[in-house]
């Protein structure tokens, strides 16, 4: 059976969104310790350390500070990530030459995937903003970088249409850019190179859930292997720029690199790496076994 395209974009979205909020459930503590210690890295020895001072300082809420945005965020980014996948898919297959119903290979995937991202970047960068200040609201205050910090998501919302107006929710847009284009290239061309490994000439579609989990963990790595230092910038840019007007990528970029040296890049690899394993495992599973749980129920009518 056919499925219309605005059926298919529809069930495209609900599975994004189902495998976004999979995202930020399990993966929320780790981007709260990746953001904190990006953006002030002279403050933690390691992981440990950084989840040892948050409980010290604020609690165990304090890992879920940010909690609200990142559900926003990843809710809307994937929701519009993985319904704009499905057209780029088709845009792909119109460029190559194939029919609509052709199985792409990996790269062109891969290809379409960064396609997508570029319209979910839009949705992204103002949701993440909030999120990002939020979590490192306590390290501002503490720094004396900020006298009165907000601790609550529509504070935060205030403050910066106050200071900045509507597009000061796009600080960090461009940075944003860089990090997914690039970046979901490689995050859909290791969850689907991964998923013909597990396959092994069958249809990947017969996959069970290990084998998804695993390969979304791959994918998700990949991603962040690819383009985390443009991630630690744009998390500067988007936090740093609450004390003031802070340079855009380019600026902030040498500025690291020249007064902290290229490691201070890599600041919260290590969270991030294991978020990204059991995040992006927990999203593609949710989002494959929802997106099948719906088309087989359009099938039965």
């Amino acid at each position: 059976m056919r499925i219309n395209s605005a059926v298919q974009a529809a069930i495209d979205l609900t599975a994004g969104a189902a495998g976004g909020t999979a995202c930020v459930v399990t993966g929320q503590p780790f981007d709260t310790a990746k953001v904190k210690m990006q953006t002030f890295p002279n403050m933690y020895k390691g992981l440990v350390d950084c989840f040892v001072k948050t409980y010290k300082q604020v609690g165990f809420r304090g890992f879920y500070k940010g909690t609200t945005p990142a559900l926003v965020a990843n809710i809307a980014e994937n929701s519009v990530l993985f319904m704009c996948y499905g057209f780029c898919q088709q845009i792909v297959r119109r460029i190559v030459g194939v029919d609509r119903k052709t199985k792409l290979s990996d790269l062109q995937n891969a290809a379409a995937g960064s396609f997508a991202s570029a319209f979910a970047t839009l949705v992204l960068c103002p949701t993440e903003l909030v999120k990002c200040r939020l979590q490192a609201m306590h390290e501002m205050q503490s720094s004396g970088k900020i006298i009165q910090g907000h601790n609550t998501v529509w504070s935060v919302v205030k403050g910066v249409i106050q200071k900045d107006g509507p597009l000061g929710f796009y600080r960090g847009l461009s940075s944003t850019l860089l990090r997914e284009v690039p970046g979901y290239f490689f995050f859909f061309g290791g969850y689907e190179l991964s998923r013909t490994f597990f396959a092994s000439g069958r249809s990947k579609d017969e996959l069970g859930p290990i084998p998804l989990l695993l390969s979304g963990g791959f994918g998700g790595s990949c991603l962040w292997i690819a383009v985390y230092p443009v991630d630690c910038v744009k998390s500067r840019i988007q936090v740093l720029s609450m004390a003031g007007k802070q340079a855009g990528f380019m600026g902030t970029f040498v500025t690291v690199v020249r007064t902290e040296g290229v490691l201070a890049l890599y600041s919260g690899l290590t969270p991030t790496m294991i978020r990204a394993f059991v995040a992006n495992g927990a999203l593609f599973l949710a989002y494959e076994y929802s997106r099948k749980l719906m088309m087989k129920q359009i099938d039965s009518y």
